[in-house]
């Protein structure tokens, strides 16, 4: 008797078939959320750099696999559990701001998820994904209102083994090399559990896994160049808290760094210190214009004068009636007042408020900002004293081209002026350090940063911190410090690198969308039996049904 024998689909190809089945949605939850939490961890100030690895591998299983929407909660509720403890820091200007803020970066992770998840169906996925996570930070960079780069994975490596790659590709290099170690360790446990045959993937997942970090060690840097300068610096501290900071009295703040600057200048004379070559106040040094107040030129002229070599201040200029430039402003000794820098980018809501005349009308916190900001128009490059300086603000350390424009013009050693005393005991200035470890050693210059409430510090080339300060105290110091002018790779290739990762991930996006339509239409013809093909290498979240 005849069996009727029924046509088969053919089977998916390789890298566009249906996601697989695998752990319930809870679990995969629970994976992206433990991910979350981990990437946290790596952060200043716990500082278990190891922990962004593991974090991003656990958020790449919770990942793999899931359908497009799926994928897309998963990754924001990984997004959420990351950087609702990492941005806390923002709590002092709100709870209400904190979440606003966690809600619309987590926007950008969404993304992410759903084209890490699109990805994961073609060969060397891992290495898609880590591109495509370099695209989410620079999104984040740009967008909403000059964007936020803010927690981005470079900026928690500011010492490890992934530190030494910034000298090569910057800090999106940085970010690429963790999460590709993180998709390696991924690929390591998928196959391990499926099936130890796949030896080939294993050992080179393994493999890969281990030497990433590895080669960060034997990244090339320029040395020494027996050339150094003499900065003083100067943490005057401020009177109140939080959004209060400036207290009720006017000059508070600017006298006192100016005493900080007199109690260093005695210090000099008495030889308990070495005469600086030039002295460095933070960003906001002084809470009275200088151009305008007579009470303020007095002051800091006198302070200048008794140091006797120029002084980098840090004050707030008034722009005709309704605007201001946060300025970084050169005081000589015998001139006065002499080349400055404004400040690039600026901080939305803060120094600046979008969509002024609404949020203005629905928001009385809003009208704190006061005088809006105006951005400067050139790099920080000033000539003081033996050097030139690079200046870079508070916001700015995180931008990585303001930060190059500083360098490429001639900026060494570098002097990160900063006004965290909003944000005084949070993880905010033990966070900004770590940025500024990973630029001495991405651009190979000294780093000088000098905060009104703390951390001040300086970290030499090879991003070690020699000295630093404690919050919340008056602190004063001069440190010697090498020049440099030899240039990293990283210098001189600029944003290149990222724009090859950007264009790398999105184009691996693009193959994948178009070999998932295809496959989907293949799927809706009716095809003899075909045996399935076991493809080798690198395999994709479709193979196994």
């Amino acid at each position: 008797m005849a069996t009727e024998v029924k046509p088969q689909a053919m089977p998916a190809p390789s890298g566009a078939g249906r996601p697989v089945s695998g752990p319930r949605p809870a679990v995969r939850a629970a994976a992206s959320v433990a991910g979350g939490l981990l990437l946290f961890l790596a952060f200043p100030p716990i500082d278990l750099w190891f922990c962004a690895p593991i974090g991003v591998a656990l958020l790449t299983l919770a990942l793999y696999g899931t359908r497009p929407r799926r994928a897309a909660w998963l990754a924001y509720a990984g997004a959420v559990a990351f950087l609702l403890p990492t941005l806390s820091w923002v709590r002092p200007i709100g709870d209400d701001t904190w979440l606003a803020l966690v809600a619309i970066e987590s926007v950008f992770w969404a993304v992410l998820g759903v084209a890490a998840t699109l990805v994961m169906r073609v060969r060397l996925w891992p290495l898609w994904v880590a591109c495509l996570w370099v695209a989410q930070e620079w999104a984040r960079g740009v967008v909403p209102f000059g964007g936020f780069p803010w927690a981005r994975l470079a900026f928690s490596q500011g010492d490890s083994p992934y530190t030494g790659y910034a000298a090569l590709g910057g800090a999106p290099l940085v970010t690429f090399t963790v999460v590709l170690s993180g998709t390696l360790l991924s690929l390591l446990l998928i196959r391990l559990v499926r099936s130890i045959r796949w030896t080939r993937v294993v050992a080179g997942a393994l493999l890969g896994a281990i030497a990433v970090p590895l080669l960060g060690f034997a990244v090339p840097r320029p040395g020494d160049e027996g050339r150094t300068v003499k900065i003083g610096v100067i943490q005057g501290n401020v009177p109140g808290r939080g959004m209060d900071f400036l207290g009720d009295e006017p000059a508070v703040v600017l006298q006192n760094h100016a005493d900080e600057t007199h109690r260093l200048a005695e210090a000099v004379r008495a030889g308990k210190l070495p005469k600086p070559d030039i002295v460095v106040w933070p960003e906001n040094s002084s809470d009275i214009d200088p151009y305008r107040s007579e009470l303020a030129r007095g002051i800091i002229d006198s302070a200048v004068k008794d140091v006797g070599v120029p002084v980098l201040t840090g004050i707030v200029a008034l722009i005709g009636d309704e605007n201001r430039a946060t300025r970084s402003l050169i005081w000589d000794p015998v001139t006065g007042p002499g080349a400055y820098y404004d400040k690039r980018n600026l901080v939305p809501f803060g120094e600046f408020t979008p969509f002024k005349e609404i949020i203005l009308a629905l928001s009385e916190r809003a009208n704190l900002v006061g005088r809006q900001s105006i951005p400067g128009d050139g790099p920080g490059a000033l000539r003081m004293g033996p050097v030139t300086i690079g200046t870079i603000g508070c916001y700015e350390v995180a931008f990585d081209g303001t930060v190059r424009d500083a360098v490429v013009a001639g900026g060494s050693p570098l002097v990160v002026q900063t006004n965290n005393a909003s944000y005084a005991l949070t993880n905010l200035p033990p966070q900004q350090l770590a940025m500024s470890k990973l630029r001495a050693v991405e651009h190979n210059r000294s780093v000088i940063t000098t905060a009104t409430t703390g951390i001040s510090a300086y970290v030499d080339p090879d991003g070690t911190v020699e000295w630093q300060t404690r919050e919340l105290e008056p602190a004063m110091n001069v440190v010697t410090v090498p020049v440099r002018t030899r240039d990293t790779l990283a210098t001189e290739l600029g944003a290149a690198p990222e724009w090859m990762l950007i264009l790398m991930g999105v184009g691996a996006t693009a193959v994948a969308v178009i070999s998932r339509k295809r496959t989907r239409n293949v799927s809706d013809v009716d095809v003899p039996p075909v045996p399935p093909v076991r493809p080798e290498g690198i395999g994709d979240a479709s193979e196994e049904r």
